[in-house]
């Protein structure tokens, strides 16, 4: 199982370089090479988690290691299909160089094996936790579309045009990367709100307890609502729905990780 892990971590890095390395020289061959590695790698990292699942007895998002494994597992897969279906020049570099950060995150947490407590032990866990962990990996898409749209547009703003100037896309197909990753992420991020309070009326006896990342979760909804709202509403694109597209980011983060280690409650991942 660890060995499952680690070597997808291993391909995982090998992809980024590759992906690197085609951003700074632009040859297809090279690419093509990142591509498949990639893919590589989400084959490996499937069986990592099957084996994962084999060895706890249920699906593997119950601690810090697993989450943040399946947040990298899922936002590999939202890509490659992503990609599948619409071209964007050197997404994949950056999409690459954060699914490494996140196996970082993983493969440094505790990987035990830790028997669930009752509250856990419910179907409503893989349903509850898996959409909200893919509704991550599609806003973890949509900022770094966010992120690139920030680099061009200083490209652009100073008239320097340096190495990003030729390698990322126009700042309208970035704009449309942002919305189309906001148009799946966020009927996620509500499906695994309310699936998470179905699930708590059953474990708890309520829909709502206003714990610490229940209260980020709603925080980081309304970023996202906010967004899409004055998206269609004012007309905010382009510069300033990728800058909203970071912090709602930085609010899913958080909510995944800072309340875990700084606010603790009943959904924590950690203590």
């Amino acid at each position: 199982m660890a060995l499952l892990f680690n070597l997808t971590f291993l391909v995982y890095i090998v992809a980024a370089v590759f992906y690197v390395v085609y951003f700074i020289n632009q040859k297809n061959d090279i690419r093509t090479m990142a591509h498949l590695i990639l893919v590589g790698g989400g084959l490996l990292h499937t069986a990592a988690l099957v084996a994962r699942y084999l060895t706890d007895g249920h699906t593997p998002i119950t601690n810090m290691h697993e989450a943040v494994s399946f947040f990298a597992w899922s936002m590999t897969w939202g890509f490659l299909i992503f990609r599948w279906r619409y071209k964007v020049k050197n997404f994949g570099t950056f999409v690459s160089i954060l699914v490494v950060l996140l196996m970082t995150v993983s493969a440094v947490s505790s990987q035990e094996v830790i028997p669930l407590p009752p509250a856990l032990r419910s179907n409503w866990l893989p349903i509850h936790a898996s959409i909200a962990l893919m509704a991550d990996a599609f806003l973890a898409m949509g900022f770094c579309g966010g992120v690139m749209y920030l680099l061009q547009e200083n490209e652009i703003k100073s008239r320097r045009f340096g190495i990003f100037y030729e390698r990322l896309p126009s700042l309208e197909a970035l704009d449309n990367l942002n919305h189309h990753c906001l148009t799946v992420g966020f009927p996620l991020l509500t499906l695994g709100i309310i699936t998470g309070s179905i699930w708590a009326k059953q474990a708890w006896g309520t829909y709502w307890q206003w714990d610490p990342k229940e209260t980020w979760s709603l925080i980081t909804w309304f970023i996202y609502a906010a967004l899409l709202h004055f998206r269609f509403t004012l007309g905010w694109r382009r510069r300033r729905a990728a800058i909203i597209s970071i912090i709602g980011f930085g609010a899913a983060l958080f909510t995944l990780w800072g309340v875990s280690y700084l606010l603790g409650g009943l959904h924590s991942y950690v203590g």
